[in-house]
């Protein structure tokens, strides 16, 4: 008799009668187990053919104390990512682990090791050729979003969000605008993250008879890329009346061009964001957003792989992180003149 499936830490510890913390301290020698209870869950172990899966080895045997963290190359200028690697940072020191951050220039032919017990990798991108590599190492990884489906290898663990259920929530919100025009501002395809919102800006329209129209931006795009962007859309398309803006800060140069246009949001066109901003609720109109709780995200991520490293989540774990949308006066009355 064979088993379906290779056995887990909770079936050791449900033969042994005990919890799944106690089986991992009996399995690793660490912890207050009696001698009793340790022969028990070993016993256990062999019964079920069970091995300590990968992570948890990397703890127990030649750990360094400290994780890492890779992040894409706009975090020096992204609010997102600096509340996102503040909350990794918090929820490490409760667990007196160290913080490292890999460079994704570096994280591909290094020379030498990455020294941490395991990653975080946030955004994985399409195309970075570094990711298989890391994925492949045998270190813990715990991704933020789904892998691309161009890169080959899987995380241990991931922390995601349903982006294309805040898309359309985005949507119902502009409907009080009765805007008929909505263009998304994105990188499409670049990420889980643009691709959930690309395939709900979609669906958002097809709902509502209205033709998609996206206005393409680098990921990582600097804002004068964005300012291009939006004033090369409302040149071709004047008819725009909504933008959704997905990039980081993005919005906040959006309403700058508007008003150089002449364009007024509330009047003729409404200006909506999916990434959340200090400054958001301080423009005039304040603007609708999709809250995507950083911090929280941060500190989740984290502690996956904690959990991970010490044998109290099985690698395959999926987390689903509740994101929600921040209604302001962007979209809280409807338009009162046509675009042009």
């Amino acid at each position: 008799m064979h088993e379906t499936r290779r056995a887990r830490l909770i079936d050791v510890a449900r033969r042994a009668g005990v919890g799944k913390t106690t089986a991992s301290d009996a399995l690793s020698g660490s912890g207050r187990v009696s001698s009793e209870t340790r022969d028990a869950v070993l016993a256990a172990a062999a019964e079920l053919g069970y091995s300590a899966n990968t992570a948890a080895r990397h703890l127990r045997g030649g750990t360094v104390g400290t994780i890492g963290i890779v992040l894409p190359e706009v975090v020096s200028r992204s609010s997102y990512y600096m509340a996102f690697t503040f909350g990794i940072v918090t929820s490490a020191a409760a667990h007196d682990i160290d913080v490292t951050i890999v460079s994704p220039s570096t994280s591909s032919g290094r020379s030498r090791p990455i020294r941490a017990d395991g990653l975080i990798i946030g955004d994985p991108l399409s195309g970075d050729t570094g990711l298989p590599a890391l994925l492949a190492s045998g270190m813990p990884v715990v991704t933020q979003e789904h892998l691309p489906d161009d890169i080959a290898g899987t995380a241990d663990g991931v922390v995601w969000s349903s982006h294309e259920t805040g898309m359309l929530r985005l949507f119902d919100e502009i409907d009080i605008t009765g805007a008929q025009h909505p263009a998304l501002l994105v990188a499409p395809d670049v990420t889980d993250w643009s691709r959930q919102l690309v395939s709900g800006y979609r669906a958002g329209c097809a709902a509502r008879g209205l033709t998609p129209l996206l206005a393409p931006v680098s990921f990582e795009a600097p804002w004068l890329a964005v300012r291009e962007a939006i004033e090369r859309l409302l040149s071709e398309h004047p008819e725009t009346d909504a933008i959704i803006c997905a990039p980081d800060s993005s919005a906040i140069e959006v309403v700058a061009v508007l008003g150089r246009l002449g364009r007024t949001i509330g009047e003729d066109i409404t200006v909506v964001s999916c990434v959340d901003h200090p400054s958001l609720p301080f423009l005039a109109p304040a603007i609708t957003s999709i809250d995507l709780r950083p911090r929280e995200s941060g500190v989740a991520c984290a502690e996956l792989l904690i959990d991970l490293l010490e044998g109290r989540a099985e690698p395959g774990t999926d987390v689903e992180f509740p994101i929600t949308v921040v209604a302001r006066e962007s979209t809280a009355h409807p338009l009162t003149a046509r675009a042009a």
